[in-house]
């Protein structure tokens, strides 16, 4: 079933809802598999495996093999920080980043609704993934993205996959507002993650982790947070693992956002249970230049339940630790991916993260997704004659 967050009503799994008729809240899908975890055993890594706790039709599947990503150990990072760090890479996803679990299920879902467009709102990641399965499952798809304040790279990739991309004078809150307004007159299937079956599908990281783990959970998950799905739906799957005896402990959820993006780092500090919205998003990484955040109050909820953290880092930090992990540890991710890495490290020094914590980052999409601002990161290569002393001559002076 579909449950209201705030006010408890429920509505049947084929309904097509956004959010609740009777409060206005968002919504989240229930589902209580009666599985043992051996289920799992032997399946092909991709998010898939763990499909019971999928409430879609397994039949009608539209995937792209996403799921199953990097989960890498990094220690030359973690022993600087004094950690046990591990970093999960969702840039190795089909499209490059995390929204592809979520749309494979958001997908899915149009699919046994017997819906022909779908759209979205986007900074770029969501219209991109969204493209992509789109076209996997031969539907037209709509986004509406900001004008002039999405990467590139999402862009290219949004057109490239066939999507019809509308550029909305305004920012990523007043396009999403349009779009939903379509939805709900019926012109499309919304699959922003204000659609509950998104996060289903976006659980499924927190899924991976504690499995990657040997059925253990992290002392703290750190992530970047931009419409507040992620985090929320990371721990909505680390519940449902705990609910069913897979795990026995929970994680810290630690979410950062951009020092010109951060409403709900804001709610945070206050201890307050709802956001006031930044009206005019600032920051580097597009990803997250969102002001107000869709599921904000799942995120809020994550954090508080899970005994968790919220910080800001600058832009400036954001860009050092995109650097730092690139050269670092080899994982090559955009600017808002880094922002994990960027509070972790602040958090180490002011003493929130403890010393011996075990760490899992979540690094959101690929290197590639921004390359304007990689390669405005970098010097211009040198150019030299292929004369083998000048190139010895330079390579001894390094």
């Amino acid at each position: 079933m579909i449950k209201c967050i705030s006010c408890g009503k429920e509505y049947p799994i084929d309904e097509i809802i956004y959010t609740c008729k009777e409060c206005g809240a968002i919504l989240e899908v229930i589902i209580n598999p009666d599985v043992s975890k051996d289920v799992f055993d032997c399946r092909k890594q991709t998010m898939w495996k763990y499909k019971e706790f999928m409430p879609v039709d397994e039949s009608k599947i539209v995937s792209l093999e996403e799921g199953g990503t990097p989960f890498c150990k990094c220690d030359k990072l973690g022993e600087e920080l004094g950690i046990d760090l591990y970093v999960k890479v969702e840039g190795s996803n089909p499209t490059g980043s995390f929204k592809d679990r979520g749309m494979s299920v958001g997908i899915t879902k149009a699919m046994e609704l017997g819906v022909n467009t779908v759209g979205c709102a986007s900074t770029g990641n969501t219209s991109a993934s969204l493209a992509a399965y789109a076209a996997r499952a031969g539907v037209r798809c709509v986004v509406l993205l900001p004008s002039g304040k999405v990467a590139l790279g999402k862009l290219a990739q949004a057109m490239f996959h066939g999507a019809e991309v509308l550029s909305v004078k305004g920012n990523f809150d007043e396009a999403l507002e349009a779009v939903t307004a379509l939805a709900l007159e019926g012109q499309l299937y919304l699959l922003n993650s204000v659609n509950p079956f998104r996060l289903e599908g976006q659980k499924s990281i927190g899924f991976e982790i504690v499995d990657d783990l040997g059925w253990k959970s992290p002392d703290r998950i750190i992530l970047p947070v931009g419409n507040a799905g992620n985090i929320s739906a990371i721990w909505k799957g680390i519940n449902e693992f705990y609910e069913a005896g897979f795990i026995e402990d929970r994680p810290m959820m630690t979410g950062i956002q951009a020092e010109g993006a951060c409403p709900i780092v804001n709610a945070v500090r206050k201890g307050k249970m709802e956001i006031d919205p930044v009206t005019q998003p600032e920051t580097v990484a597009t990803a997250i230049r969102i002001g107000a955040p869709v599921s904000s109050l799942k995120a809020l909820r994550a954090i508080y339940d899970s005994d968790g953290y919220a910080d800001t880092v600058t832009d400036e930090e954001i860009l050092s630790a995109q650097k730092l992990l690139a050269r670092k540890e080899g994982i090559g991710v955009e600017p808002a991916s880094a922002a994990s890495i960027a509070g972790l490290i602040k958090l180490v020094e002011e003493g929130v993260v403890e010393k011996g914590e075990q760490v899992v980052c979540i690094v959101t999409g690929h290197l590639l997704k921004d390359p304007n601002t990689a390669i405005d990161a970098c010097v211009e290569p040198l150019e030299v004659d292929a004369d083998i002393n000048k190139l010895a001559a330079i390579l001894n002076n390094k």
